[in-house]
């Protein structure tokens, strides 16, 4: 009798900070036992109906279980909710004979913890500074425990980074760096700094480099700068200056990083893992709203000397023109920096979840 078929369920719905290191996961299993059966878990409001179709998965919707903040009329209504969507993920999991459920926070982990637990074994990925609500539930109920940083909050966490997919941890910046300057249309030889705001854009990012574009241009310096697709920027180009290239959103993530010598952006705990795996000498503006964990998710960064922090407020044209300039001017600097961002540990990270994922699977 041959070994079953390995069934791994994923849920990490919501944002693509919780969607992608469950995709890199499922490529990383795939890779090694190519017969898998991978399911991603999924609301229909999330960011997954369309990343996880893209990537090849079949995804399963459940109602979405909210997650009050504060208790409220919602908190009332909450266990009949849950039990209509723990009874629906039950019957996803009997469907596909689900061997293990990984999952990654956020409002579809919950009742995937809640449906599996005592049936089948859980491994939890906690990929933010601070653990949020699901996956502290889950890490009760978890066989395995695994977290990005070593101070997640969850107790019996192993520190193994965020899986990355592996576009992003294979990616040659010098080999693809002249191609991706030509796919964005940039200069093919200036200093590049890449601004960017997450998949919404944000608006201290747009104001501030779109105040010192001409600042920048009279600079030398070449700029890909995605303003997110329901703002616009208006940039005034410096004649004879490399261009200042504005595009809504990045849908080639890995030619932006590879067209840039250093990069400008918010510090959410997935961009933060794929600019260090990259090599990218990184200026992170964290969101000032929230519990502060975008500002913790860049700290090991900066503390390794590959990237600076800003705050949200102190972005300004400014600030942009008297300390962002001289930094993309400075190729000595951004290699040195570009070293020890490398050094900061997601690269492998796909694999060893894979690993791990898969003996829990007892496979």
């Amino acid at each position: 009798m041959g070994m079953r078929r390995l069934s791994v369920v994923v849920a990490g719905g919501g944002t693509a900070g919780h969607i992608e290191p469950a995709l890199a996961l499922a490529d990383a299993v795939r890779r090694v036992r190519p017969d898998a059966q991978i399911t991603a878990l999924g609301t229909e409001r999330g960011l997954e109906n369309r990343l996880v179709p893209a990537r090849g998965y079949p995804l399963e919707l459940i109602p979405p279980v909210p997650m009050p903040r504060k208790p409220n009329a919602d908190l009332l209504k909450l266990p009949l909710k849950v039990r209509e969507s723990v009874h629906q993920t039950r019957d996803v999991l009997d469907k596909v004979g689900a061997q293990v459920v990984v999952g990654f926070g956020g409002y579809v982990s919950l009742p995937a913890y809640l449906a599996a637990r005592g049936r089948v074994p859980i491994v939890v990925h906690e990929a933010n500074a601070r653990a949020g609500l699901a996956n502290k539930v889950g890490a009760k109920l978890a066989a395995r425990v695994l977290a990005a940083t070593p101070d997640s909050g969850l107790p019996g966490a192993q520190a193994i980074g965020i899986p990355l997919r592996e576009s992003i941890t294979r990616l040659d910046r010098w080999k693809l760096r002249m191609q991706a300057r030509q796919h964005f249309g940039l200069h093919p030889h200036a200093p590049t700094i890449l601004v960017f705001g997450g998949s919404q854009g944000a608006q201290t990012l747009n104001t501030a480099f779109s105040g010192a574009a001409q600042a920048l241009g009279r600079a030398g310096i070449g700029v890909l700068h995605a303003h997110g697709p329901k703002n616009s920027v208006a940039i005034q180009q410096v004649m004879g200056a490399p261009i200042y290239r504005t595009v809504p959103y990045l849908e080639k993530m890995d030619l932006a990083y590879a067209a840039a010598d250093m990069v400008v952006c918010r510090s959410g705990a997935m961009t933060v893992a794929e600019v260090s795996a990259v090599g990218l000498p990184a200026v992170f503006v964290p969101l000032p709203h929230g519990n502060g964990e975008q500002a913790l998710n860049a700290q090991p960064v900066v503390s390794a000397g590959g990237a600076r922090l800003v705050a949200d407020a102190e972005l300004t044209p400014q600030r942009v023109i008297d300390e962002i300039i001289p930094m993309a001017l400075d190729a000595q600097r951004l290699q040195m920096m570009s070293q020890a961002t490398m050094g900061s540990g997601h690269r492998e990270a796909d694999q060893v979840l894979a690993r791990i994922v898969m003996e829990v699977a007892g496979q």
